[in-house]
C-alpha cells in the first residue's frame, strides 16, 4: 500500500518547490508528485526536503580509526597513517565489523547521505583463510542502519608497482581473478559493482581481465570505482614505472565511460581532467578525508568547467557530514583559487551544489536516487528551521546557509524508500548500535 509525505518546501530538478506531497509506493518509489490540496490543514512531514545525498565512497571499517594515529612521529603522511589503517584491520572480525560498519552508517544517515557506496576490501579472515564472512557483515550493517547500499568489492593484487603484496596486506588480497569473481557473485543480495583498487595495486592485464569478467555476471552499466592520482608519490611511482601519469594509463587500458567513478584524482593534471570530462567519468572527491590525510586539493572549479560531474564521499569516515564535505569542497577552490563563491550559481551555492553532487552521486553508483521525482526512490533527508543557523532564513537561502554555517546537526529527519530511520536527529536504532560500537572499540583496543 502507497503512503504519502507532505512538505511546505522541496528541492526538485525544477527548483524549491512548495506545499508538495509525495505518494510513495511499497517498494519506496515515488509515484505521485502533487501540490498539496490543503496545504494549511493537519501535520506536515517536514519544513524543506532536500534529495538524500548518496556517498559514493565508503571504507566503513575505518570509523574505528578515530583518535588513532595523531600523535606525531616524523614525517607524517598518507603513508604512515596508512600504518595505523593496516594494524586496524590486522585483527578485526566479522562481527566488529558489523558493529562499526552500523555506526558509520547509522552516522551517514543522520548527516545527510541516505546511500553508499563500500569501497570494501578487508576481505578475508584474520587467520588469511577465505569466507564471505567480511562482506555478509557489511552487507548486514547497512540493514540493521537501514541504509541503501551499493557493495564495491575491491580488487587488490600487489603491494606498488611491480612489487609483491606485504604481509601487511593479505587480508586484502586476490592473486585469481575468479576467485574475486566467486566474492562478486556471493552478493547477488544487494546492488554490486568493482573496484580495482588502485593502478599500484592491480596490474593492467589483470584489470583487463578484471574487466572481461565482470562484464560476463554483471549487468549493463554496473558502477566501475578506481583510487587515482591521490598522492604525488603515486604519481610519480606510475609514471618512473610506465612512463605515463594515473589517468593517462587508465584511458589508455581501459575504455573510459559514464560507468566509471575515478576517486580523489587530487593530483590529476589539466590534460588528464580534459580526458576524464571527455569520457563522462564521475570524480568523487572526499574533502574532509582528503583534508585529514595531507591529500591535497583537487581542481574542482576547472573540472566542472570542462563539463565534468563530482561526486562526494565520506571515505575514512572519521568525520562523517554531507554538508560539511560540501563546505570544504568549496572552501578549498576559495583558498586554492583567491576568490569567492568558486562552485556557485546565479542561483547562489547551496542550491546548486546539493543538486549537482546528488544526482553525479547517483550516476556513479547506478541508483534510481539523487532526485525528488516521480520514478525515484523516495530518499530525502529534512532540514529543521527551528535550529541555529537555519531559524529565520526563507526556504530560497536555507541551503547558502546550511552549507556556509550549518552541518549535520540541522537535518531533522532522514527516509530511505520513504520509511523514516532519523527523526529528531536521532537514529532510529541508536542505542543498540552505540552500545555494539562501543564494545567493538574496546576490544579492538585492547588486540
Amino acid at each position: 500500500m502507497s503512503h504519502s509525505l507532505r512538505f511546505q518546501h522541496i528541492l526538485t530538478p525544477r527548483g524549491m518547490e512548495r506545499h508538495k506531497r509525495l505518494e510513495v509506493d511499497e517498494q519506496g518509489l515515488i509515484i505521485a508528485l502533487e501540490d498539496d490540496a490543503e496545504p494549511d490543514t493537519g501535520p506536515i512531514d517536514g519544513w524543506l526536503a532536500l534529495p538524500g545525498m548518496p556517498n559514493a565512497h565508503s571504507h566503513c571499517f575505518q570509523r574505528a580509526l578515530v583518535g588513532r594515529g595523531e600523535r606525531a612521529s616524523g614525517n607524517d603522511s598518507f603513508w604512515s597513517w596508512r600504518e595505523a589503517m593496516y594494524g586496524l584491520a590486522r585483527d578485526m572480525s566479522p562481527e566488529q565489523l558489523c558493529a562499526v560498519a552500523a555506526r558509520a552508517y547509522a552516522d551517514m544517515l543522520r548527516g545527510g547521505f541516505t546511500s553508499v557506496a563500500e569501497f570494501h576490501y578487508l576481505h578475508h579472515r584474520a587467520d588469511g583463510s577465505r569466507g564471505p564472512e567480511m562482506a555478509q557483515a557489511v552487507i548486514q550493517a547497512a540493514a540493521e542502519a537501514g541504509i541503501r547500499l551499493v557493495m564495491l568489492p575491491v580488487l587488490y593484487q600487489q603491494g606498488g608497482f611491480d612489487l609483491p603484496p606485504s604481509a601487511r596486506q593479505q587480508r586484502f588480497i586476490h592473486q585469481r581473478i575468479d576467485d574475486y569473481l566467486a566474492l562478486l557473485e556471493s552478493m547477488a543480495s544487494v546492488p554490486t559493482g568493482i573496484a580495482p583498487h588502485s593502478l599500484r595495486a592491480v596490474s593492467i592485464p589483470a584489470l583487463r581481465e578484471l574487466l572481461a569478467g565482470a562484464n560476463a555476471v554483471l549487468p549493463a552499466g554496473y558502477p566501475k570505482h578506481i583510487h587515482i592520482a591521490e598522492q604525488l608519490r603515486e604519481v610519480e611511482e606510475c609514471v618512473e614505472a610506465t612512463g605515463m601519469r594515473p589517468v593517462e594509463l587508465l584511458a589508455q587500458a581501459v575504455k573510459l565511460d559514464s560507468s566509471w567513478s575515478l576517486v580523489h584524482a587530487t593530483h590529476a593534471s589539466g590534460t588528464e581532467l580534459a580526458l576524464m570530462a571527455d569520457a563522462g567519468v564521475t570524480a568523487v572527491l572526499c574533502p574532509l578525508t582528503e583534508a585529514y590525510l595531507g591529500d591535497g586539493i583537487f581542481s574542482a572549479r576547472d573540472y566542472l568547467g570542462l563539463g565534468g560531474r563530482i561526486a562526494i564521499g565520506s571515505d575514512s569516515n572519521v568525520r562523517i557530514d554531507a554538508v560539511e564535505e560540501l563546505r570544504l569542497l568549496e572552501y578549498a577552490q576559495r583558498l586554492t583559487l583567491g576568490r569567492r563563491a568558486c562552485l556557485a550559481t546565479d542561483e547562489g551555492l547551496g542550491m546548486p551544489l546539493w543538486r549537482l553532487a546528488a544526482l553525479a552521486g547517483a550516476a556513479s553508483i547506478a541508483q534510481n536516487v539523487g532526485e525528488i521525482r516521480v520514478g525515484a526512490y523516495a530518499d530525502l533527508v529534512v532540514l529543521d528551521p527551528t535550529a541555529s543557523p537555519l531559524a529565520g532564513l526563507p526556504a530560497a537561502t536555507a541551503l547558502d546557509g546550511l552549507i556556509t554555517a550549518g552541518s549535520g546537526e540541522n537535518i531533522a529527519a532522514t527516509y530511505v524508500g520513504g520509511r523514516r530511520v532519523v527523526s529528531d536527529r536521532c537514529h532510529q536504532s541508536e542505542t543498540e548500535i552505540q552500545a555494539a560500537y562501543s564494545s567493538a572499540l574496546q576490544q579492538l583496543g585492547s588486540s
